[in-house]
């Protein structure tokens, strides 16, 4: 999240942050947005209970009022049910640390170090009803080096998630002529 809010103060960024919205009222992205200014909620998931329709028409109703266009998730650790990424399919991406589709879902780092994978990294897709599935937009991968940890793995992961989230995001706003959004996203070796 803060990436993309440093993106988006750049005065030559194609977005800009209408608000950053949590489902725990706890989550330390919240302080770091208003400290840059942000406008920041929360919509407590915990009240719902189960009904987790219910919890995405709360988030629908607030994004759509506050005038979001597009939603790009950081940290978000929720499965969403298919009323929201029908809501704003095209208009929602992840980040994903993975080379996506290997790894999807949690403790990607262990799982790349347990199959002994030479490139790791991370992805940014749309969003789909089907997790870490929907079209990628851009990866960057790092290698994995013999002694690697799942600490040293993630850290060297987070730099390049900090490049590509920004790196991708405007793209999907202003794509080059010669390389469309759909062609099957890009990869960046680092």
């Amino acid at each position: 999240m803060r990436a993309l809010i440093d993106a988006c103060a750049a005065p030559d960024f194609p977005a800009r942050i209408v608000m950053v919205l949590s489902n725990r009222p706890d989550a330390p992205g919240l302080d770091v947005a208003r400290a840059a200014g942000l406008r920041a909620e929360a919509i407590d998931h915990r009240p719902f209970g189960k009904d987790r329709a219910a919890h995405e028409r709360a988030v629908d109703a607030t994004l759509r009022a506050a005038g979001v266009k597009l939603v790009c998730l950081a940290g978000y650790m929720r499965l969403l049910t298919p009323f929201l990424t029908e809501a704003w399919a095209g208009r929602m991406l992840n980040i994903h640390p993975s080379l996506l589709p290997a790894f999807p879902g949690l403790h990607t780092h262990e799982r790349a170090l347990e199959a002994g994978v030479k490139l790791h990294g991370c992805t940014v897709h749309l969003v789909t009803e089907v997790m870490d599935d929907g079209p990628i937009l851009g990866q960057a991968a790092v290698p994995v080096h013999a002694g690697d940890t799942p600490d040293h793995l993630a850290a060297r992961v987070l730099e390049q998630e900090h490049r590509l989230y920004p790196a991708a995001l405007r793209r999907l706003l202003r794509p080059e002529p010669s390389s469309p959004v759909d062609d099957g996203g890009s990869l960046l070796v680092v």
